[in-house]
């Protein structure tokens, strides 16, 4: 299983399998793995908090019974994170990420907005990676607060809710902002748009852990693409 505390030489790839064929997903899975993939990478939506409709705790207990030694990271883009956290974890979840977007005081108690600091600790008490998400048009500062408490900070580098999207070059600043701020053990993810021609911007602003999606499963030559990711 994948140390995710530990700094890697190179970033960590994770596969989306959001963009990986629904009706052979085991094989697609077993293929991006094979080409040099280091975790997958689990996207849940709610139909609420983004306008799409994906998967739920069923295919995080296949991927692990497929997969049981290869790390399942799973970002909740959901209205109630609280609710989700534990289901996926007792599914075979290694990290849970949840959104800034949904937390106290960015949404009120009163419209739903959970307390971020319980979940993470929930989270961590059942065993588990914890990470939060920020939204291309959210601003970073938010996160302070967790900072020492969480395993994994991910930019989102599109608005999520859908695969194939452009890159947004200006969340940048945003990646640059956080790296200085987190601990040596927490990893700096980005998802959305990225492949082996925007790479770099990333990389350098310090991105130790990337997911990628159609690029990746979309490619002829699956391991080309790994290898432009890490090179």
């Amino acid at each position: 299983m994948l140390d995710l505390t530990a700094k890697p030489a190179r970033p960590l790839v994770a596969a989306s399998i959001l963009s990986a064929d629904f009706g052979a997903m085991a094989d697609d899975c077993r293929s991006a793995l094979a080409a040099g993939a280091d975790l997958l990478h689990v996207d849940v939506m709610d139909g609420h908090f983004v306008p799409n409709l994906t998967m739920g705790p069923d295919m995080v207990r296949c991927l692990r019974k497929h997969f049981p030694d290869v790390y399942l990271d799973v970002h909740l883009m959901v209205d109630r994170p609280d609710l989700f956290a534990e289901p996926f974890i007792e599914a075979g979840a290694n990290n849970i990420s949840f959104h800034l977007e949904v937390s106290q005081p960015m949404r009120p108690a009163s419209a739903g907005g959970i307390d971020a600091a319980a979940l993470i600790d929930r989270i961590h008490k059942l065993g588990t990676h914890a990470g939060m998400v920020v939204n291309p048009p959210t601003a970073p500062d938010g996160l302070a607060a967790y900072l020492d408490s969480l395993d994994v900070v991910l930019v989102m580098s599109v608005n999520p809710g859908r695969s194939g999207q452009s890159f947004m070059p200006q969340v940048i600043d945003k990646a640059k902002w956080l790296k200085p701020r987190l601990r040596p053990t927490t990893r700096l993810e980005m998802d959305g748009g990225l492949n082996p021609q925007t790479i770099a911007t990333a990389r350098n602003a310090g991105v130790d852990m990337i997911v990628t999606a159609s690029a990746l499963f979309g490619a002829t030559d699956r391991a080309a693409v790994v290898r432009a990711l890490k090179a």
